[in-house]
């Protein structure tokens, strides 16, 4: 029993406490007052900031790389594009640049040159820019020494940033422009080649209207010119996408060969489909209408189709390309799926040729001088629909390029700071935090004084003994 502790010595006598902490109620006046004051103090002595935000709303109304989305998407067909590229993420990246940030640091006064802080430092230190969750908006806080300061960081990171997206848009519609007028010079030349062709044969024969019934054989031969001409303009289009992102990259053989798009079995598993979707689609226009229920099923089966293309040849990219920074990944996918889909286009070619050529057999019923006649009309008015089509194309990203798209608008300017009103030091936090460090240490002074207090009364009982 002699061995057993005494518990009742380690337990601390709350009244003892008390009456320490009155005891000493002196010294812990002293302790909170010093660290209360010594935390108002700080809050005074440390430098001013002060906050000014800008909202900016993100639009995808602009145009991006790929320079057939308007053509394609008539046709059901989605070249190239990543919408990811327009995304609140991707743009918040790009704010944070060498390119917008620089300009802004070398604006701004700095009491020592060799001091003057990296993009990466100044973006860590001054600026907070959010995208608020579910939305298309983005917060640009910037915090400076002065109201103007912030002032003058907010709006320009917002200016750099819209001066920037502008020079990159307007460099890739005239690139895509450049490259169109290369694909226009040989349709227009192919087009009139063809029409020359039918003029001759007309004149020659002297056949310059068919009879009834081959009206109808080039009636129904005209679901399969227009979707032959359909993917003509896809391929072409695709390519000068391709071009264009390639250019932009600044090297030769990048894209879906260096990822290996095209040897994905998932994606060779949705271009198949696609294909088979393509000739069924031939195949119900012979006989309906556009706004047929049937068509307008297998045009949105199609459009599903696409979209998965879309999305495994960007997977695939983000796979390998995971440790690129986001605009040369995003102009990687613009490449790699305007190759993806140019190679499904044309396999989609291949095939409804084919169901073409198995139709014009069972022509052979017509005279030899019908049938030629049929089949350079069949050309001509090929050649032209793909010349045509690549004019529009070109003239809308000309009209694109003429209004220089924004990829983001203003909603709310950088606001000027009140003077009075510095964001930090936050004084009374300060404070407050002073004082909750003064009661703390106050507490350990106590316990420390029980402690020696228990020590000595200890020693005292001993020396009686």
């Amino acid at each position: 029993m002699e061995n057993k502790p005494n518990l009742q010595e380690d337990i601390i006598d709350l009244g003892k406490l008390a009456d320490i902490a009155i005891a000493r109620k002196k010294e812990i006046a002293i302790i909170i007052a010093g660290c209360t004051i010594l935390a108002a103090g700080v809050s005074f002595v440390l430098p001013k900031q002060y906050e000014s935000t800008t909202l900016v709303q993100t639009r995808s109304a602009g145009k991006d790389i790929t320079g057939a989305a308007a053509m394609a998407s008539m046709m059901g067909i989605n070249v190239g594009g990543s919408s990811s590229a327009n995304s609140p993420t991707n743009y918040i990246e790009l704010m944070r640049s060498r390119h917008v940030l620089e300009p802004i640091i070398d604006s701004l006064e700095w009491e020592d040159e060799k001091k003057k802080p990296t993009a990466e430092a100044f973006a860590k230190s001054n600026l907070d820019i959010k995208n608020t969750k579910q939305t298309n908006l983005i917060t640009v806080t910037a915090k400076g020494r002065t109201p103007e300061e912030a002032q003058q960081i907010s709006q320009g990171v917002v200016d750099n940033f819209l001066a920037m997206q502008t020079d990159m848009n307007q460099q890739t519609q005239s690139l895509l422009v450049k490259f169109l007028n290369k694909r226009i010079e040989t349709a227009k030349k192919e087009a009139d080649e063809a029409a020359t062709k039918l003029a001759v044969y007309s004149k020659e024969n002297k056949m310059y209207a068919p009879d009834e019934q081959a009206k109808l054989a080039i009636e129904q031969l005209n679901a399969y010119d227009k979707a032959i001409g359909d993917m003509e303009v896809a391929q072409k289009s695709a390519q000068a996408t391709y071009d264009t992102a390639t250019a932009k990259l600044n090297q030769q053989k990048a894209g879906a060969k260096n990822f290996h798009i095209n040897d994905n079995t998932t994606v060779q598993s949705l271009r198949a489909q696609i294909v088979s979707k393509q000739v069924e689609l031939v195949g119900l226009r012979e006989n309906y209408t556009e706004e047929h229920p049937s068509i307008i099923q297998a045009m949105k089966q199609l459009e599903s189709l696409n979209n998965a293309l879309v999305n495994e040849v960007n997977a695939a990219v983000d796979s390998s390309a995971a440790s690129l920074n986001a605009a040369y990944a995003e102009l990687l996918k613009d490449q790699a799926v305007a190759e993806a889909q140019a190679s499904a286009a044309s396999a989609s070619e291949d095939a409804i040729k084919a169901k073409k050529e198995e139709k014009e057999k069972k022509m052979d019923a017509f005279p030899e001088a019908v049938r030629q006649y049929i089949q350079l009309q069949s050309d001509s008015k090929l050649k032209q629909e793909v010349y045509l089509n690549l004019v529009k194309q070109c003239e809308q990203d000309k009209i694109q390029e003429a209004i220089e798209s924004m990829d983001i608008q203003i909603i709310d300017a950088a606001d000027l700071p009140d003077v009075d009103k510095p964001s930090a030091p936050k004084r009374f936090l300060i404070i407050v935090l002073g004082f909750a460090v003064s009661i703390v240490i106050s507490i350990l002074y106590i316990i420390f004084c029980l402690r020696k207090y228990v020590c000595d009364d200890k020693g005292n009982n001993s020396s009686v003994r």
